[in-house]
């Protein structure tokens, strides 16, 4: 009972606490300026980079003009009204011996979830508070202490705005397949050998990328042109939320170069495709083994003595469904096996996931994983030396530290989660309203 009472005093006390208290001063704030932003994004920025307003397919709003949105502010009321019923419920009902159960715990997991959302906005108003007792110190005749006031002032619009980009981010339903690995699958397109050549090169920079973040990249099948290219590859990553940035990678990139073996320097553009699966655990999916067919065959291709000597290459196929998952990389059968499972859970769950979500996904400018796998998503362009991401218009200069997979490819792709995570608010509120309608 003790922990519930707790809870309710987390609660902002008064009608004001979530609607009226933002706006005066999140306007005043220079920090929520959309031009102030987008200035101190490329003071940080080591080589240009910039958004092409043309191309744009959704402004990307501030989080001042997110809050003085009413969907939101109706929501968080909501949010804060049913944290408040439940927990005067539990509170009333926790001695009570003849209460369902189960209603108890539904709510007692309501009150966790919401626990750091209310939290915020509670600290959100009391740097409110703080905010105008400051602003009153401002009209003081003593310099020195207008002086603190300003400082005081200026530390309290840093605080509303940490806080409130908080808020959203605790708004913005985190996907249960976020947190999941994954397993990349990259594959040539339309341009021959130069496609070739481009998908390794797309490939490493995702291995460049895994570095760069952290997450181990452990290669399942590597298959090679003979002029060095890749035919088709695909790899393991895991880590902190690598899903939830690789995501985005998934779709045809393009890339418009003078290849190697052209003689008359004419640009010619080329094609790949990256597909992005969620790799799950044993636990939230498991394959009937009777459903599987396991066939070993001799490794193929570079390798020395080891090809064409022992049976280690693997194939499982997926007899329901015919989803087929092949590995070579490996001496041991044993290995090749554990691989091509792997790629194979990745391919199952993929697919059940786009049964569940395709709705969802399909309402969305900015297409994940395998539903973009036939957009073209982004051009890179040697002669012009930028790189450019057509869902929002986004380009960035030096096409070969691009490929590196580091800094301007995290860029990029933060950018891509900030629109991603603005359209899933959006959604969200809309949902909220057709609900409450």
């Amino acid at each position: 009972m003790m922990a519930y009472r707790r809870a309710l005093n987390l609660l902002p006390k008064g009608k004001k606490c979530v609607l009226s208290l933002w706006k005066p001063y999140l306007q005043k704030s220079p920090c929520f300026s959309g031009q102030q932003h987008l200035n101190n994004q490329c003071d940080r920025a080591l080589r240009p980079l910039h958004t092409c307003t043309t191309l744009m397919a959704a402004k990307l709003l501030t989080v001042e003009e997110l809050f003085a949105k009413e969907s939101l502010q109706k929501y968080l009321q909501k949010k804060v009204e049913e944290y408040s019923e439940c927990s005067r419920e539990l509170n009333s009902n926790v001695t009570d011996q003849q209460c369902n159960q189960d209603d108890l715990r539904a709510k007692r997991t309501k009150v966790s979830q919401l626990t750091p959302l209310i939290q915020s906005i509670s600290e959100l108003e009391i740097k409110q508070r703080e905010m105008a007792e400051t602003e009153a110190l401002l009209k003081d005749e003593d310099p020195s202490l207008r002086e603190l006031a300003e400082l005081e002032r200026e530390s309290c619009l840093q605080d509303i705005q940490d806080l409130s980009q908080k808020i959203l981010e605790l708004v913005i339903p985190e996907e249960e397949e976020d947190l999941n690995d994954l397993v990349l699958e990259v594959m040539a397109g339309v341009g021959g050998q130069e496609a070739m050549l481009f998908t390794a090169e797309v490939f490493d920079m995702y291995q460049g990328f895994a570095q760069y973040h952290g997450w181990s990249f452990d290669i399942l099948e590597y298959i090679t042109s003979e002029q060095g290219g890749v035919r088709h590859a695909s790899a393991s990553i895991s880590g902190s939320r690598c899903y939830k940035r690789m995501k985005f990678e998934a779709g045809v990139h393009r890339v418009q170069r003078v290849p190697k073996t052209e003689r008359q320097g004419r640009t010619h553009t080329s094609t790949m495709t990256a597909a992005v699966l969620p790799q799950p655990t044993e636990i939230s999916f498991t394959i009937n083994p009777k459903d599987l067919r396991i066939d070993t065959m001799r490794a193929s291709g570079a390798g020395g003595q080891h090809v064409n000597t022992t049976d280690s290459a693997v194939r499982i196929v997926h007899l329901p469904t015919g989803v087929v998952a092949e590995c070579q990389q490996e001496r041991s059968q044993i290995k090749n096996k554990e691989k091509a499972m792997k790629s194979l859970r990745a391919k199952l769950y993929t697919m059940k996931l786009e049964e569940e979500t395709s709705k969802r996904y399909n309402q969305r400018k900015i297409q994940i994983g395998t539903k973009g796998r036939s957009e073209k998503i982004r051009t890179y362009n040697f002669s012009q030396d930028r790189v450019t991401d057509h869902r929002i218009g986004m380009t960035s200069h030096d096409v070969k530290s691009f490929l590196l997979g580091e800094e301007l490819l995290d860029e990029m792709n933060s950018s891509l989660q900030e629109f991603s995570n603005q359209e899933m608010l959006i959604e969200l509120l809309e949902e909220n309203d057709q609900s409450g309608s």
